[in-house]
């Protein structure tokens, strides 16, 4: 089965995803997700111009081959854009054997571990008792687990807090837009929101929170601290983390889970994390970790400490990431969770699926290959809008994570 030809779709129902589809000699097409949210035509060009001309003619059926190849022949290797681009490759591939077996993906990755990949929502609200009421929306749902943020008073936007609660989207304007932040005023709202939380929901669910790399260690040992009475899922991003041995301090503090990597992009940026056991969530995701392959790599490397995975999927993932995910979950050993925030109807749209909720839980679905496709048709009535991730700022002025 010979890779005949590949092209770049770019997309925007409502926001825009980067799709690359190949195609074989055989007929058969694969799909993999390219989308790095405020950077899409980044990794769009980087696949025209750089990765379609030397695949064309290769076996498609050699997906190993294929990664060590855009890998390791890439000098300038890893970062976000070049992994990206790989993943895209590495799950249209993956999509094409299990499409040329008859079978859903997750049978070709060693077959189901369990009946359903349990999922979590993100309720959030302008203030604690909005985030409750959404909460409470979640949990009606059939949500197991809900991720809770609120708005902090004094800021005039807060990440994770949006008007639209079921599909929020960060990227906006063209030129980024810049965003106020104060710690002092952020830390002491964390532990009221989880106090209310635990009250009107019970202790029958899990409760997770995004700090979103804001704090530094030290806050964040504090922080995590002050929540364990609460009994939180996990503490995500709590800190950059470049420094990979900076968790140390925050382990020294807390015995609340720590969860990070949504931007890692490969085994690299999380070795230490796992092999010292300084986090017990690891978020790495199959679009920006360099596909199903390598993501199995940092997942079996987890398995050895005990952490499990927890992989991101916020919106700027597409269906065709989420349907991967979900196959690569559903056959993972230490799989823990997985992010689910749904698409608009005209994403859906866009790319139809067999995955589908239930009971807290997503089902890739027994369609052949990760069941993701996409209707080009309907594709290019939503052409490419310029769109950027926010921006922050100390309230005296100086440049923070945002």
């Amino acid at each position: 089965m010979k890779i005949k030809s590949a092209r770049v779709v770019v997309t925007c129902p409502g926001r825009n995803f980067v799709t690359l589809k190949i195609e074989t000699d055989t007929g058969l097409t694969g799909l993999g997700d390219a989308t790095l949210n405020g950077r899409e035509l980044a990794v769009a060009s980087y696949l025209s111009d750089h990765v379609i001309p030397a695949l064309i003619g290769r076996d498609a059926q050699a997906i190993e081959d294929i990664w060590q190849y855009l890998y390791r022949g890439a000098y300038w290797r890893r970062g976000p854009v070049t992994m990206t681009a790989i993943a895209a490759v590495d799950v249209a591939l993956w999509d094409l054997k299990a499409k040329q077996a008859g079978l859903p993906l997750y049978q070709i990755l060693g077959g189901a571990c369990r009946t359903g990949v349990m999922v979590y929502g993100h309720a959030n609200g302008a203030n604690i008792a909005e985030t409750i009421e959404e909460a409470r929306r979640y949990q009606a749902m059939g949500y197991k687990a809900i991720r809770l943020q609120s708005g902090v008073p004094g800021l005039a936007s807060t990440y994770g807090v949006s008007t639209d609660k079921l599909f929020y989207e960060p990227a906006s304007a063209i030129l980024p837009v810049e965003n106020l932040w104060s710690t002092v005023k952020y830390l002491p709202t964390v532990p009221r929101l989880f106090e209310a939380a635990r009250e009107a929901l019970g202790w029958d669910v899990h409760l997770l929170h995004d700090v979103h790399h804001r704090l530094t260690p030290i806050e964040a040992g504090r922080l995590g601290k002050e929540l364990e009475p609460y009994r939180p899922f996990w503490l995500e991003d709590p800190t950059p983390a470049e420094n990979q041995a900076s968790f140390r301090l925050i382990r020294q503090h807390t015995t609340t889970p720590l969860a990070v990597g949504e931007v890692f992009n490969s085994i690299w940026d999380a070795k230490q994390l796992i092999e010292e056991q300084l986090i017990d969530y690891i978020r790495a995701t199959v679009v920006h970790a360099g596909g199903v392959t390598h993501l199995r790599r940092i997942a079996t490397l987890a398995d050895l400490y005990g952490v499990r995975t927890g992989c991101h999927g916020a919106t700027d993932l597409s269906p065709v990431s989420m349907g991967a995910a979900l196959h690569f979950d559903l056959s993972t050993p230490n799989f823990g969770i997985q992010e689910y925030m749904r698409h608009t109807a005209e994403t859906d749209a866009v790319f139809p699926h067999a995955y589908r909720f239930e009971a807290g839980d997503l089902h890739p679905g027994d369609a052949p290959g990760h069941g993701v496709s996409i209707d080009e048709d309907l594709a290019a009535k939503f052409p490419y809008r310029p769109a950027s991730l926010p921006v922050n700022r100390l309230e005296d002025g100086s440049m923070w994570n945002w």
